[in-house]
């Protein structure tokens, strides 16, 4: 049996911190003289209560963590979090369903950005700002997990980031403690940074923090329908691009460049991969819009419809190539209408993600790295069965191990994909609104393809079932896999 006192006291602090969350937006509705303030109130009052009880009823002992204790933790409190979270929506004058609300929040706390609220630009301060705080909030504990926790339990390849030599993973608590302070003051540094960034843009002071915690946080939560595209301003997209590329990336790095030395983060393998498939990317959505077929041609001959500007399809090019690759999300073009091209690259696209140990997602940088190399060493002892060839990652040798637990990752990302697309497809969703829902889900990106689930749309529309379903693959995708479906199993439990 699993000793549950110190995952429940952690759980207990965490409730209890998100109660005090609420208290922001209750101010602002307070200010703006919204009554959804006291839907704010009532719900911090419940989840206050709860947290504090349960952290009283098992304060005292060891808080030290065991692996098994660290699997359940993580989990758990993503899912309570995301339980109480839903609550303020349910409770506002908006009305929402408990099934829109925790859907919403799942989707704020795991930063994907996926939304079932139609009319923003009309909805509650608080609200807005709720659902930005959620995301911010989500960013750095994903931060402090990938980090401090993921590494330990040795996670889909994660272990390539210990932040020690030596792998004592009896004890994951005081990792996270030595680490926390100097992630909360990166954090707290770039968040302020784009914030000045906003407002200097032309942003209003409230769209400029509610951005910045979506951006930050690679979240993409919007306080407009039409998403940063509604501010139509190439200011505001740079320093959205600037800001989501520096969150996607791994942030002790960031930590030890802080004094100038820019050399140790651009001396990193996984880096510069990350910024060469940007870059590629970019190039090949920007072709997407500029090539153009015989039939449009013929149309733009005669005057049917407008020539693409080779500028503008660079602007939307970077921008949309950037947003989804990081996993923000936001949205100034409808990307998946350009061309089949382009709706298959940007579906590729949508699962990379970001660098490991960033507030991004997807399958991570350094695993395709990792899996393109072991391809590479394949084909070459295929080529050359004499040589030997070696897998390393900056430079040093990966052995068995890492290889090993990163194609296993992919091989279950890769099946995850499948069968959610198998089950949204069951619930009576057309094949390409399911498979890109389940993969936008899955790699924590928000918006997915087509006319439903695509940049321009929202997830509204979908059955119950169906958010229940990418709510689950969410907080699948979010906690690595592995964090999740251990728990399933009877043998984890038999300790």
């Amino acid at each position: 049996m699993i000793p549950l006192r110190p995952v429940l006291l952690i759980n207990g602090l965490l409730l209890a911190t998100l109660g005090s969350a609420m208290m922001l937006p209750a101010i602002v509705d307070l200010y703006h003289g919204d009554d959804d303030w006291l839907a704010f109130v009532a719900a911090s009052g419940l989840t206050l209560f709860v947290g504090g009880a349960l952290a009283l009823a098992n304060f005292g002992g060891t808080t030290e963590l065991s692996t098994r204790q660290a699997f359940l933790l993580t989990t758990l409190a993503w899912v309570l979090i995301t339980a109480f979270a839903a609550l303020p929506f349910v409770w506002s004058r908006m009305q929402i369903s408990y099934v829109n609300a925790f859907f919403e929040a799942m989707s704020g706390v795991t930063t994907t950005g996926a939304t079932v609220i139609v009319g923003l630009d009309s909805a509650p301060k608080g609200i807005l700002l709720w659902r930005a705080l959620l995301q911010w909030l989500g960013g750095i504990g994903i931060i402090v997990m990938a980090i401090a926790v993921m590494p330990m339990l040795r996670v889909g390849g994660m272990q390539l980031f210990r932040l020690e030599s030596s792998d004592n993973s009896g004890k994951i608590l005081p990792r996270a403690r030595q680490i926390a302070g100097a992630v909360l003051v990166l954090y707290l540094t770039i968040s302020t940074a784009c914030f000045l960034a906003y407002l200097q843009a032309g942003m209003s002071g409230f769209d400029a923090a509610t951005h910045m915690m979506s951006t930050v946080a690679t979240g993409g939560f919007s306080t407009r329908d039409n998403s940063i595209g509604a501010f139509d301003s190439v200011e505001v997209e740079l320093v959205a691009v600037f800001f989501m590329i520096v969150a996607s990336l791994p942030f002790l790095l960031l930590w030890q460049a802080r004094s100038g030395n820019l050399a140790v983060l651009f001396r990193d393998v996984q880096v510069k991969f990350f910024f060469s498939l940007i870059a590629v990317f970019v190039l090949l959505a920007w072709l997407a819009q500029v090539a153009v077929p015989p039939a449009n041609a013929q149309a733009i001959a005669i005057g049917a419809i407008e020539p693409v500007n080779g500028w503008q399809a660079l602007r939307h090019a970077l921008f949309s190539i950037v947003s989804v690759m990081t996993g923000t999300g936001y949205a100034t073009a409808a990307y998946d209408t350009w061309n089949d091209f382009a709706a298959t690259l940007f579906l590729a696209v949508m699962l990379v993600g970001g660098c490991a140990g960033s507030t991004s997602c997807g399958i991570k940088v350094f695993r395709v790295y990792v899996a393109a190399a072991m391809v590479r060493q394949r084909v070459m002892a295929y080529a050359q069965p004499h040589r030997v060839v070696v897998v390393r990652f900056n430079g040093k040798p990966l052995g068995n191990e890492v290889p090993r637990a990163v194609m296993n990752f992919l091989f279950l990302f890769l099946l995850m994909l499948a069968s959610f697309s198998v089950a949204l497809s069951l619930q009576g969703l057309d094949p390409l609104t399911a498979l890109s829902s389940a993969a936008t889900a899955l790699a924590n990106v928000g918006p997915g393809l087509g006319p439903v689930v695509g940049p321009a749309g929202n997830f509204a529309s979908l059955p119950d079932i169906s958010k229940w379903t990418l709510s689950f693959a969410m907080l699948l995708g979010r906690l690595e896999l592995f964090t999740v479906i251990v728990l399933f199993t009877p043998a984890f439990w038999r300790g």
